[in-house]
């Protein structure tokens, strides 16, 4: 049976946050892998890459996972009821329903987290409830078929939870053997608690909307 993964791609996607994961799921043999935007026109993501969907919200088949990533194209997004209404038909039929950083805002406004355990990106995690969800401090939760991922490079970890998830851990563990993924970070500030007060700050005001 072919697997099928989808992306959602729009203007100012944080490119980890779909990078990450779609390495992970093409490195699944037989593996689809749709990269849908709202057209086929290219789409410059947050750094200014651009991407070219290969499928749009009309011609995409149904997916057995839908992954929603982040980035600061996500606010323009959450009343888009084009978008909102594509991530719900979808979401009826496939297996899993997934996000990565900031995209389980979007999940939330399309409806699909009321009542569930869901996570983000540290510094947005406050808004997951919201929508009624409870937020949770993890780097991946998966209630059910939701599985959400925080920050930017968790989206690697998801990808790898999902494969487990779908194919086992032997295959999800020869993806991850493939990719050489074995994280050893030259600092020791990737979370809020890890990193110095002057860092935490200097971080926030980054992330503040332009």
């Amino acid at each position: 049976m072919t697997l099928r993964f989808g992306l959602l791609v729009f203007p100012n996607v944080q490119l980890l946050d779909l990078a990450g994961p779609y390495d992970a799921f093409s490195a699944v043999p037989g593996a689809e892998v749709h990269v849908v935007g709202r057209t086929l026109e290219r789409v410059p993501c947050s750094n200014g890459l651009m991407f070219q969907p290969a499928t749009t919200y009309g011609t995409c088949p149904q997916l057995d996972v839908l992954c929603v990533p982040g980035g600061g194209g996500v606010n323009a997004l959450l009343q888009d009821e084009e978008v909102l209404g594509f991530i719900r038909t979808q979401a009826e039929g496939a297996h899993y329903v997934t996000s990565v950083c900031t995209g389980s805002l979007l999940l939330g406004a399309a409806g699909l987290l009321e009542g569930k355990r869901a996570t983000s990106h540290w510094n947005a995690l406050d808004f997951l409830t919201h929508f009624g969800a409870t937020a949770v401090e993890e780097r991946v939760v998966q209630d059910g078929k939701l599985i959400t991922a925080g920050g930017v490079t968790s989206g690697i970890d998801f990808g790898l939870t999902v494969i487990g998830e779908l194919m086992g851990q032997t295959e999800a563990e020869t993806v991850q053997l493939s990719l050489e993924y074995a994280p050893a970070p030259p600092f020791h500030s990737g979370t809020p608690a890890e990193a110095s007060p002057e860092v935490l700050a200097a971080a926030r005001q980054r992330l503040l909307p332009s």
